[in-house]
C-alpha cells in the first residue's frame, strides 16, 4: 500500500466518526465561534486601549496624611515622573511610577492609583526630619522612623528645631533607639537631647539642652537594666553636685562601675583622667575636691 493511500485511510477512520456524529460537529462549531468572537473582542479592546483619549495626561498629587506637603515642589516633580512613566492608562506598570516617586528626596512612600480616563492619582507619606545626620554639607537628614535620607537643612524653615546625629553606616535606627531612652532619663531635668554621637565603637554620648554633656561607653558592655541605674544614680545626686559647683558641670561621664565623674567648668584637666570623680555608694557623702588629683572622692 502506498503512503498517500495510507495516509488517507487513517483520516478517514479519525474523522469519519464525526461526520457521523451531528451532535459532536454542532459541539465544535460553537466552540470555534467563540474563540473567533473572543479574538476579535480582544483585537477590538486592543485598539481602543490605543487611542488618543488613554494616554495619560493627567497626575494628581496628595498628601497621604491630613498635613499639607511641605518640601515636594508639584510642577517639577509631575515633569520629572511623567517623563520616566510608560505605557497609558490601561498598559502603565503602577509598581514604576511609585518607585519613581520614591526616588525623589522628601518622599518616604508612595501610593498609586488609576482615575479613568487618563490620568494617575499619587498619595505621598512626606519625610518627617527628627535631626542631621553626619556633617550639615552631607546634606543627609534622620526622620523619625530612624532612617537617613538625602535633604538639605536650607529645604527647612527657620524654626525648625533639629537634633545632631552622627554614627557608622546602617546604625540610624540603634541611634534612634538610644535617642528615645534618653530623652525619657533625662525628662526630670526638663532637658531636650540635641545631639548624639555613636562612635564606630559603638560607644556613645549626648549633649544637653542644659548645656551638660553625657558619657555612656559602649552599650552592650553594660548588664541589662545597668544604665537605667546609673542615670537613676546620677539624678539622684544632681541636686548635691549642683549645690557645690552650681552651674559649673558641663560633662558626666557614666562609665564607671562604682560611680560617675564630673568636669567643672574650670578645673584643670589630667590626660586620660575625668575632672572629678564623685563615688557613689549607699553609705557615703560627697567630700572635698582634690586639686592635685582633681577629683571627688567619697568618705564616710
Amino acid at each position: 500500500m502506498k503512503l498517500t493511500e495510507l495516509t488517507s485511510s487513517l483520516i478517514a477512520v479519525i474523522v469519519a466518526p464525526i461526520w457521523n456524529f451531528p451532535d459532536r460537529m454542532q459541539e465544535i462549531t460553537r466552540w470555534l465561534m467563540r474563540i473567533f468572537i473572543l479574538v476579535v473582542l480582544l483585537a477590538v479592546l486592543l485598539w481602543i486601549s490605543q487611542q488618543p483619549v488613554f494616554h495619560l495626561k493627567h497626575l494628581q498629587i496628595e498628601s497621604a496624611s491630613e498635613k499639607d506637603l511641605k518640601h515636594i515642589q508639584l510642577a517639577k516633580v509631575r515633569s520629572q515622573v511623567l517623563d520616566k512613566v510608560q505605557g497609558n492608562f490601561f498598559s502603565v506598570r503602577l509598581q514604576d511610577v511609585k518607585e519613581a516617586f520614591e526616588t525623589l528626596p522628601w518622599v518616604r512612600h508612595a501610593s498609586v492609583r488609576r482615575a479613568w480616563p487618563n490620568g494617575l492619582i499619587v498619595s505621598i507619606e512626606e519625610q518627617t526630619p527628627l535631626g542631621v545626620w553626619g556633617k550639615p554639607e552631607q546634606n543627609k537628614l534622620m526622620n523619625v522612623h530612624g532612617e537617613v535620607f538625602q535633604g538639605s537643612v536650607a529645604e527647612l524653615d527657620e524654626n525648625t528645631s533639629l537634633i545632631d546625629f552622627s554614627g557608622p553606616d546602617g546604625s540610624s535606627k540603634e541611634v534612634l533607639r538610644l535617642y528615645q531612652k534618653a530623652s525619657a532619663w533625662f525628662k526630670p531635668w526638663e532637658a531636650d537631647v540635641k545631639s548624639l554621637v555613636l562612635s564606630d565603637r559603638y560607644a556613645w554620648h549626648i549633649k544637653l539642652s542644659n548645656g551638660v554633656r553625657i558619657e555612656f561607653g559602649r552599650e552592650e558592655e553594660h548588664a541589662k537594666g545597668v544604665l537605667d541605674q546609673r542615670v537613676a544614680q546620677l539624678l539622684q545626686y544632681w541636686p548635691q553636685v549642683q549645690q557645690k559647683w552650681p552651674s559649673r558641670v558641663d560633662a558626666v561621664d557614666l562609665r564607671y562601675p562604682n560611680g560617675f565623674a564630673v568636669h567643672v567648668v574650670g578645673a584643670p584637666l589630667k590626660q586620660g583622667v575625668p575632672a572629678i570623680k564623685v563615688q557613689n555608694f549607699k553609705h557615703y557623702q560627697l567630700a572635698n575636691l582634690n586639686h592635685e588629683e582633681n577629683y571627688i572622692e567619697e568618705s564616710k
